[in-house]
Order: C-alpha cells, then sequence, then structure tokens
C-alpha cells in the first residue's frame, strides 16, 4: 500500500507525517514516552491511570516480546491532521483551560495557562491520537497493529467528554477511507464499559461503518442520540460476570463479522470492564479481559480481516498488567506475530515518512481521492 499526497486529483487530502514505510522487522505495535501525563500530581485527581500505557511496555520488555527498538514509535497529530474530522471551532475552544478542565474532567487545569495544558495533557492525547492513525496504516498492512493508548470513544468532530479530547477512532477510519485503496468498509467493536458516543455521532449517517457496542447500560454516557448508530447493541446489567459476557461478546463478534465483512476492523479494548474498577460497574476477571481479546483477535484474523486494537479506559492501577498480558496471550496463541529473529531496523522509531512523486507509484496501489464526508 503506497500513500501519497501529491498527486492531482487528491486535493482532499493534505500532507501527513503519520503515514509510514515501516520495516517488516518492526512490530506494528505503536507508543511513545510522550504518551504518559504527569503534570505536578494533577494528573491524580481524575481516577484514570495516566501512567499506564508506559507500564503496558514496561511489562512488555520484561517479557521479551519488544524492544526499545522494535516498535514503531508514534507521532503527534498535527492541526491539519485533526481537522480531517474536528471542526475548526472545536479545536479552538480547547485553547481555554476551562474546557479541557471539563472534558478531562480535571477541575484544576481551569486555573492554569493553556500553554502548559497544551503541553502537558493535551499533546500527549494529540500523540495518542497520531498513534491510533498509523496503526490504521499499520493493520492494513500487517493484518494487525496495536496503539498502547488511544481509544477516546467520547469524542466526537465537535465535542469533546469523558477524557477524550480527541476523536482518533473517527480520524483512523477516516484517513484510511480516504487515503487507502480497498478500504470503504469498517467495523468497530466497542468493548469499553461505556457507551462509545463519540464515534457513534461521527457515524451515524455512514453506512460504510458497522458498530456493536457492549456497554453497561446504566454509566456514562447515556447518549439515546448516538445509540442510534449502532447495528449491534448489547446493553449489560450491573456486575455482568465472565460467562455471561464471553458468551455475550463471542456470539456478537461473530454474528456482526458474518453480518458485514469489513475491510478493517478498529476494535476498542478498554479494561474498565474489570471487577473493582470505580466508573465501570462489570465484574470482569483479568483472566476474562484475555479471554475477551483473544475471542476478537481470532474472529478477525480467522477470516482475514486487519484489526486495529486501542487500548480506551480502565481505571485501576492494575489494568497496564491485563493489557500486557493479554497482548502476551495474543502472541503466545499465534494471533499477533512477532519478530522471530531477533533483528531491529533503526528506522523503526518514527517510522519513515513516504514522500512519492506520482512517477513512484502506480494507480492502482493509490487511492485516486478522498471518500464524500459524512461527518
Amino acid at each position: 500500500l503506497i500513500f501519497n499526497d501529491s498527486l492531482p486529483g487528491n486535493s482532499g487530502s493534505h500532507g501527513t507525517q503519520l503515514y509510514l514505510e515501516v520495516p517488516s522487522s518492526c512490530l506494528p505495535i505503536v507508543y511513545s514516552p510522550v504518551y504518559n501525563i504527569t503534570f505536578m500530581g494533577l494528573e491524580k485527581l481524575h481516577p484514570f491511570d495516566s501512567g499506564k500505557w508506559g507500564k503496558v511496555i514496561h511489562f512488555l520488555k520484561e517479557e521479551k516480546l519488544i524492544s526499545d527498538g522494535s516498535i514503531v514509535e508514534a507521532r503527534e497529530a498535527t492541526e491539519e491532521d485533526l481537522l480531517v474530522v474536528h471542526t475548526k471551532r472545536y479545536l479552538n475552544r480547547l485553547k481555554w483551560s476551562l474546557v479541557v478542565a471539563t472534558i478531562t474532567e480535571i477541575p484544576p487545569l481551569l486555573c492554569l495557562p493553556n500553554f502548559l495544558v497544551q503541553r502537558r495533557v493535551l499533546r500527549p492525547l494529540r500523540t495518542q491520537t497520531g498513534g491510533t492513525i498509523m496503526a490504521g496504516k499499520l493493520a492494513v498492512d500487517r493484518g494487525w497493529a496495536i496503539n498502547v493508548g488511544g481509544g477516546f470513544h467520547h469524542c466526537s468532530s465537535d465535542k469533546g467528554g469523558g477524557f477524550c479530547a480527541y476523536a482518533d477512532i473517527t480520524l483512523a477510519i477516516k484517513f484510511l477511507f480516504e487515503r487507502v485503496e480497498g478500504i470503504s468498509r469498517a467495523t468497530i467493536i466497542d468493548l469499553d464499559a461505556h457507551q462509545g458516543n463519540g464515534h457513534e455521532r461521527d457515524f451515524l449517517d455512514d453506512r460504510r461503518v458497522f458498530i456493536m457496542d457492549v456497554y453497561n447500560r446504566y454509566i456514562y454516557p447515556g447518549d439515546g442520540y448516538a445509540k442510534r448508530a449502532i447495528k449491534r447493541k448489547v446493553e449489560l446489567d450491573w456486575g455482568t460476570e465472565d460467562d455471561e459476557y464471553l458468551q455475550k461478546v463471542e456470539l456478537h463478534s461473530e454474528g456482526a463479522l458474518n453480518e458485514v465483512r469489513p475491510d478493517i476492523i478498529v476494535y476498542n479494548a478498554g479494561t474498565d470492564i474489570l471487577d473493582g474498577d470505580p466508573l465501570g460497574g462489570l465484574a470482569i476477571s483479568p483472566q476474562g479481559i484475555i479471554k475477551r481479546d483473544e475471542i476478537v483477535f481470532r474472529a478477525a484474523r480467522r477470516r482475514g480481516i486487519p484489526i486495529l486494537m486501542v487500548t480506551s479506559g480502565g481505571y485501576q492501577k492494575k489494568t497496564a498488567r491485563i493489557i500486557a498480558d493479554s497482548i502476551i496471550n495474543l502472541r503466545r496463541q499465534g494471533l499477533i506475530g512477532g519478530n522471530e529473529d531477533g533483528e531491529v531496523a533503526e528506522e523503526c522509531v518514527g517510522g519513515v515518512p513516504l514522500v512519492m512523486s506520482s512517477s513512484d507509484s502506480s494507480p492502482s496501489s493509490v487511492s485516486t481521492g478522498p471518500a464524500p464526508n459524512t461527518i
């Protein structure tokens, strides 16, 4: 697959640094140390473990699944990248600390200068968003990809909330539709404990996107308007446990992929379904989460459908260990590949941006232009 923003007639696509030519020796796992939010302890005022992404990487290194140079370093999404989905008005509103404090649910942020909020809070979230977009292309190229962050499923094109400031899921899908030939249908499998009302609002009238959402019916956001976009809606009760949950996940994942065969699956793998999570209200065990991820990956891989996983919500300190254990299990089950010979390309860190002239590419491998804007 070739990305080319210089072709005549592709005027709807801007130049971006997020679609990379990544050497085959790199694992399609995307991360940057910038993901982690540390700011004078203010991050502790939200129940979200704002350093969990780095902890996942630490555990994967301990288990020798990855090394420093074997994964792809995420790049920050630029304003031009974000404008593929977001309105200019919404992005301008993020320049007000009060707005960011409301979205992230960290009230003291409203007292801080916005340049600090941009640097310490929004830049990490923009980098995770860039990581999701990058992982979308990697998933198509490799058959699978994991962004260790992302999954901001409460944010839509013109509204953030629930710690979600950028609509990374919508962005990843729109980038693929506009830039990658042969990607015209997507399925979102959202298994975070909360309803994914952000991407649901964005794709409400877009028949190219099939949404399956499994969530606790009694908790935030309870967005009835957005629910109209869900093609497979599975509403759970308080305290749902492993057996019932896993049965429903398998039944509906298989059903969704049998109903419509997509060109890409975006899997929102929130771990806030874990028993004891202060916001999720469900009672799934660590082993249940690992099995859940295996079910979804197995359904995708058996059909040969590329899958992009993002980690989304999870509000306990132990969720990082569970995410790492799940990725390790996917490897053991043969559902994701590994770097068998241990060879690492220097270019893994940051990837290599593709800058090609029209004479370097074949017409069959390049999108002739963006799909119609339905957002």
